[in-house]
């Protein structure tokens, strides 16, 4: 299993299909099939029965994307980009950028 770099809460802009070119935040990641789940991309439509309240109809939901289609929105390039692993000096790992070496992890 490859691990991904991506997390929950992180902004994320979609490189491929047919959502290409959207952004928006990461609300779940799914680690055993690497995919994530973005907030108002890839929306599908669910047809629900109607249950006793008389709650029922067409709902709209997201689906999820493969990670390899997503890539990390930098808020300082302001481009996706990739992300890398550096350590600091007290020994922890932190996330960086890979164009301008800014620390993702606040």
């Amino acid at each position: 299993m490859v691990e991904t770099r991506l997390k929950k809460g992180d902004t994320v802009k979609v490189i491929a299909g047919k959502e290409k070119g959207k952004t928006g935040k990461i609300l779940s990641t799914i680690v055993d099939t690497q995919r994530v789940t973005i907030e108002k991309v890839n929306l599908l439509k669910r047809h629900k029965k109607q249950d006793a309240k008389g709650k029922g109809g067409i709902i709209e939901k997201e689906g999820s994307i493969h990670v390899s289609n997503v890539m990390y929105l930098c808020s300082k390039c302001n481009k996706g980009v990739r992300i890398g692993v550096k350590v600091m000096d007290d020994g922890k790992k932190t996330r960086v950028c890979k164009k301008c070496h800014e620390t993702l992890d606040a």
